[in-house]
């Protein structure tokens, strides 16, 4: 089975990685997968674009195997696209879901619904040995709802509706998600090269 390095140590996605990735037969290792404990990369880009490719590049090197990383967050319209690359640690540096949605919801407080518009964003860099890494994005329309809903998923999911939707993407099964969210959309863009990895 061909392997993959999923730059991350974030448990949710990993998962999520590995439930999109079986279809093509590869076994998906993340950073939680090592022997050896691995630093925290700095992510200081300014884009999703730039941070997916430092730690897709930063793993790619030091293990000199293909690796893929994603950079993904919330952009809320009202907040002029706040949290965005600083969705994970919007409340502070400990990187507290439960924390970052309910500071989104405050700042979202007095912000009527037809204005409460936003989406998810997954940035994907795949970083090989010798060759030029490449980007692709994907999003995931919908709105912000008044209060958290739902068990599932992980981050912001509890309050962000999917488009043509009236359930959070926290009530939406894994598969259900998977099929329709930023991260599934720019996997997609990345199929090709899937396929054709040895």
């Amino acid at each position: 089975m061909k392997q993959l390095v999923i730059a991350t140590k974030n448990a949710g996605k990993v998962e999520e990685f590995r439930d999109m990735f079986s279809k093509y037969q590869i076994s998906v290792k993340s950073l939680l997968d090592f022997d050896q404990e691995i630093d925290d990369i700095v992510e200081d880009g300014e884009t999703f674009e730039e941070n997916a490719t430092i730690k897709a590049e930063t793993i790619a090197a030091e293990f000199e195997i293909p690796v893929v990383a994603d950079d993904s967050g919330l952009e809320i319209d009202a907040l002029d696209g706040a949290p965005g690359i600083y969705s994970a640690r919007y409340a502070g540096e400990d990187k507290n879901d439960q924390r970052n949605l309910e500071k989104a919801l405050r700042e979202l407080n007095n912000v009527p619904d037809q204005k409460r518009t936003a989406r998810f964003v997954c940035a994907v860099a795949v970083a090989r040995p010798g060759h030029e890494t490449f980007t692709v994005r994907g999003t995931c329309e919908g709105t912000i709802a008044r209060h958290p809903k739902g068990e599932g998923g992980f981050g912001y999911d509890p309050i962000f509706v999917p488009l043509h939707s009236d359930r959070t993407m926290a009530e939406h099964t894994s598969d259900e998600k998977n099929s329709i969210s930023h991260r599934k959309h720019a996997i997609l863009k990345i199929e090709e090269w899937l396929q054709d990895l040895s």
